[in-house]
């Protein structure tokens, strides 16, 4: 049997209901692990982020009379 998409390969195996539920775990670690890094970073980082578009860099002008 050829099986037609991710679902059938998944379904067909022993233990399937295990692995559904051990890749939800993780997603869900990576996924709070991503949250409490985002809000544990100084708010000064996302200010320079913020206004990182904006500035005015030297190295950019002067590539732009180069060209």
């Amino acid at each position: 049997m050829i099986p037609q998409n991710f679902k059938d390969i998944l379904s067909n195996t022993d233990n399937a209901g295990f692995y559904q539920t051990l890749a939800l775990i993780f997603f869900m670690l990576f996924f709070v692990a991503l949250v409490i890094y985002v809000f544990s970073r100084p708010k000064k980082f996302y200010k320079e982020e913020e206004e990182a578009p904006l500035s005015d860099d030297q190295d950019d002008d002067n590539f732009n009379l180069k060209n």
